[in-house]
């Protein structure tokens, strides 16, 4: 299945297969999609139903036991790693640095992979980091201490890092994880505007009031396979969010924006259960 045009998609997985290791079951089971150019998707569903794992598989961390992942018509395997670090940016679900890094430093971190081998930063990377650092709005703080800021602004930092890489394919895992609602919107507002600049950008979400807000396309997924896909419009439903999620919810539109609400409140027993 895809989603757009096939001559918009940049990154698909083929009947992929993916475990944890050779006596694990399986996590993605024969799972194809693909991801439009210059659009954020978000993948959804619930804990423990493949979200991170296909992240994982496409940059190569996990080897997949069956199927493949291309870039632009292309196999991934094989691609040298500073090659895929040009093409593809990846930020985890969780990120550490040293206390005593500043966040130019770390920006800095971002464009390795164009670097000479013995050779850093050109004036040009370092416009780079500048224009990074402002699209995310932290422009004239780069001799601040990553570990002095707020939670917000380090996620932001991250992002900002993930920018001077200067991939044209961006992956996020759960970038608003841990975040307060002023910030998640910030950030994937920010998210949003990046593919409109010429980005292409899948996102891990949870919210799905938040993925209906900012995301052009959704993956919906469940138990390693793909429920439903297509414009977020088209796939958030009140029957996929029940066939995901096990959950009854009422999927509408108000005011132009998709809103979906819960219809009961599970008791201790629903969740025991």
């Amino acid at each position: 299945m895809e989603i757009g045009k096939r001559d918009r998609c940049v990154l698909a997985s083929h009947d992929l297969t993916v475990s944890y290791g050779p006596d694990s079951r399986p996590v993605l089971h024969a799972l194809s999609v693909a991801f439009a150019r210059e659009r954020f998707t978000a993948l959804v569903g619930p804990n423990g139903c493949g979200k991170s794992t296909l992240l994982k598989a496409i940059m190569g961390f996990l080897k997949p036991w069956a199927g493949r992942v291309t870039l632009d018509g292309a196999p991934l395997v094989g691609m040298p790693r500073r090659e895929l670090a040009r093409r593809i940016a990846y930020l985890p679900q969780e990120n550490f640095c040293p206390d005593h890094i500043r966040l130019g430093e770390l920006v800095e971190l971002g464009g390795y992979a164009r670097y000479a081998m013995f050779g850093g930063p050109s004036d040009a990377d370092r416009r780079l980091f500048e224009a990074a650092l402002a699209t995310v709005g932290l422009d004239g703080m780069g001799s601040v201490r990553v570990s002095a800021m707020s939670g917000g602004q380090r996620q932001r930092a991250w992002l900002a890092m993930v920018l001077a890489q200067d991939a044209d394919t961006i992956l996020l895992d759960e970038p608003v994880n841990h975040l307060d609602l002023k910030y998640q919107y910030q950030i994937l507002d920010l998210v949003h505007t990046l593919t409109r600049r010429g980005k292409t950008v899948v996102a891990v979400l949870h919210d799905l009031n938040l993925t209906a807000a900012f995301a052009d396309a959704v993956v919906m997924l469940k138990d390693g396979a793909v429920v439903a896909e297509g414009p977020t419009a088209e796939a958030v439903t009140t029957e996929t969010v029940r066939r995901v999620f096990d959950f009854e919810a009422d999927v509408f539109e108000r005011d132009g924006r998709l809103v979906c609400l819960p219809l009961n409140r599970p008791g201790a027993s629903d969740i025991a259960a």
